[in-house]
């Protein structure tokens, strides 16, 4: 017994699957939040922290979600349900795939206003490259910014129409098409910036900064953020991976994929921070400039270095294609799940999604400003629905979904979804997504809310 899907959709080739995955996984995430969290915890410490949570609980997590995707062949609620079903489980499994739909749909409230930032800012460096800015005026300029909730709205709405228009398009014609020509376009502009720090300078402090470990500064909090990172940068428990998932034929490696996803993510991480470190360190600034790393540190340096105009408009612009694939990913499965609940056309999902999600992010636009006094525990609005996606329902979720595969799906199905053989590799997966992955992501969370 299973509920079917009216439609039948798939990724034309291994190539349009992976480009989205990779463009869902690389977003701020990757070029605007493991910068500054990096700068926070310690440079080369946390990194090291870092690459040991993906690829010791992110992977195996997206390996469950791919899993659960292309066995159940629809969103995440009706996946899980499938799944269950045909494994003679509870149907109450699809409430996780509910909770991974409303994360995705609480961070895409956030995203979307941020996204609208980029696309300000890379209007800004189009028009005036940030010639003559310095700290003062940078400074000046993102709090006026903040203040201004119809410039928000408007660049966060350009934002969501660019988004909602590859949505529009359907799998192949529009999210397929689109990453296809967007994510060679991001990792050219990334070497491109690389190479420009190679020759401008900074480059040996940056990769000192990032590459070599101070293990004193590894402690429970710097632990913390590296799981969070890691759940945050490559989509863990998001939605995105297992509706795009539910699109993957047979004939394609779900490990292979996953390896190919979490490198590309990984390094484009790393290349963000030799793209922004070289130009804090060259320009004296400060590297723990938190949030306000890219839009308030970043302009200054852009302003003082040569041929900053031109590099300016190359990051903002790499920064915007990040965002917009990323968003593309958050939005996909909740249109694809009002598909499936209401019978509705995708062109009319689409519209519904993006509208609700346009009139919500008002709140968002408002928090930085007219309602940033409204706190809950010390929070404002953005921080209360960042703590609830980030801290509450993306570890759950993932721990939810390596109890799920781990323990109440045959053996023999994850075996044949995988097709790596019952050799070394498939039992490492298998012991890690049973015990080690729950038991981490749960003290993970415990400390997370403790905080």
């Amino acid at each position: 017994m299973s509920v079917s899907s009216a439609q039948s959709v798939h990724w034309s080739s291994k190539t349009g699957f992976l480009f989205a995955s990779v463009g869902f996984a690389v977003g701020l995430g990757n070029i605007w939040r493991f910068p500054y969290v990096t700068g926070e915890n310690g440079g080369g410490a946390f990194v090291l922290v870092y690459l040991l949570c993906v690829f010791s609980i992110g992977v195996p997590i997206l390996m469950a979600e791919l899993l659960i995707g292309r066995q159940g062949k629809m969103s995440p609620p009706n996946a899980m349900l499938n799944v269950a079903l045909q494994q003679g489980r509870s149907q109450k499994w699809q409430l996780v795939g509910g909770m991974n739909l409303l994360a995705a749909f609480v961070i895409m409230i956030v995203y979307c206003v941020i996204a609208g930032w980029v696309l300000n800012y890379l209007y800004q460096a189009v028009i005036t490259g940030f010639v003559g800015v310095d700290a003062a005026v940078s400074t000046s300029s993102f709090e006026n910014m903040l203040g201004d909730s119809g410039t928000m709205l408007f660049w966060t709405l350009l934002g969501l129409v660019i988004t909602g228009v590859i949505i529009f398009a359907g799998v192949q014609k529009g999210i397929e098409r689109a990453v296809t020509i967007m994510m060679p376009i991001l990792f050219i502009l990334l070497l491109a910036l690389v190479g420009y720090n190679i020759v401008v300078g900074g480059f040996g402090e940056a990769v000192e900064y990032l590459f070599v470990a101070d293990f004193s500064k590894i402690n429970a909090s710097v632990v913390l953020a590296a799981i969070g990172q890691a759940f945050f940068s490559i989509g863990v428990a998001m939605a995105g991976i297992m509706t795009y998932g539910s699109y993957l034929p047979k004939n394609i490696s779900i490990p292979k994929s996953v390896i190919i996803i979490v490198l590309a993510d990984t390094i484009v991480a790393l290349m963000a921070g030799l793209v922004i470190f070289p130009a804090v360190f060259n320009n004296g600034l400060d590297p723990a400039g938190g949030p306000g790393l890219i839009f308030q540190t970043l302009p200054v340096a852009f302003a003082n270095m040569p041929g900053g105009h031109v590099v300016s408009i190359l990051f903002f612009l790499l920064l915007s294609v990040a965002a917009i694939t990323s968003m593309v990913g958050l939005i996909e499965p909740l249109t694809r799940w009002l598909e499936e609940h209401k019978g509705f056309s995708r062109h009319n999902s689409s519209i519904v999604i993006l509208a609700i999600i346009a009139t919500l992010s008002v709140f968002s636009i408002l928090g930085y400003n007219t309602l940033s006094g409204y706190t809950v525990a010390g929070k404002d609005i953005n921080g209360m629905m960042d703590y609830f996606s980030n801290q509450i329902l993306l570890p759950i979720g993932g721990l939810l979904i390596s109890i799920f595969v781990g323990w109440f799906i045959n053996r023999s199905v994850c075996h044949e979804e995988l097709n790596i053989g019952d050799g070394l590799l498939f039992k490492l997966w298998y012991f890690l997504i049973r015990f080690i992955v729950p038991t981490a992501v749960f003290i993970i969370f415990l400390l997370g809310i403790s905080e």
